[in-house]
């Protein structure tokens, strides 16, 4: 539940002008093991759905793109492929500790020229009225207090024919991939972010902020009314990830 006042955070009801800080602290604390963390929790498989989600985007040469809440560069850099030397990928994140995760690791690789960075929110982003041909939000939807805001910002800064696309854990789309992924998801994991990341309750977190995250077609419904036109969506590993992609025309 939501009110003006409060939000969720995980399965806590916490006042809305903290949740920025509690999510912070959540990446602060898992930043130097993200990419770890995100091959043991998904078995390598994020590495495929992301590839699908830069495939859907029709992101081409040239072209510029947004990459929102771009934690540690993976899909910047299969934008960066794609965009090539004419093209330009902004990779932005609201915290600071995954920002520079990222930018060390993009550069460790060698992918400095087409690539700015920028610590935004994605409620209120600071960039001009139709600059990017892609906006893209990968795990990270989840975690924005107000997301209506969120998707109407994404709307203002795409130029017409751009397409929003949202990479996201979602909800499985049968009882025993429901029951066996609840088992992992609040059995295990933490156990796994305690081990590796000495972080139990991050990741605890992270967990409850994926059940509390909108249905399939409740995420389409709203990026319908933040104004996207033609908008649709892909489940993938039986609708525990999904990639939603909208139009602006």
């Amino acid at each position: 539940m939501t009110t003006d006042n409060t939000t969720h955070f995980g399965f806590k009801q916490v006042e809305t002008k903290d949740k920025v800080n509690l999510v912070r602290g959540v990446f602060d604390s898992v930043a130097s093991q993200y990419d770890i963390m995100n091959d043991l929790m998904s078995l390598g498989i994020h590495r495929i759905w992301k590839r699908v989600a830069v495939q859907l985007s029709n992101v081409r040469e040239g072209e510029q793109v947004l990459d929102l809440a771009g934690g540690t560069g993976d899909l910047t850099t299969l934008f960066s492929k794609r965009v090539g030397k004419s093209g330009k990928i902004v990779l932005a994140d609201i915290n600071s500790e995954m920002l520079r995760t990222g930018r060390d690791r993009l550069i460790d690789r060698g992918l400095i020229e087409n690539i700015t960075y920028a610590q935004v929110n994605a409620e209120c982003l600071p960039f001009e009225d139709n600059s990017f041909d892609c906006v893209c939000i990968a795990f990270g939807l989840r975690n924005v207090t107000d997301k209506d805001a969120a998707l109407r910002s994404m709307y203002r800064v795409l130029k017409p024919g751009g397409r929003v696309i949202v990479l996201e854990f979602s909800h499985p789309t049968d009882k025993i991939t429901e029951k066996v992924y609840d088992f992992y998801s609040f059995k295990l994991l933490p156990k796994i972010g305690k081990f590796v990341a000495k972080d139990e309750n991050s990741y605890r977190y992270l967990a409850e902020s994926i059940r509390m995250h909108p249905k399939q077609d409740k995420l389409k419904e709203m990026m319908q009314e933040a104004g996207l036109e033609r908008c649709e969506y892909f489940n993938m590993s039986q609708g525990i990830v999904a990639v939603h992609r909208g139009y602006k025309f």
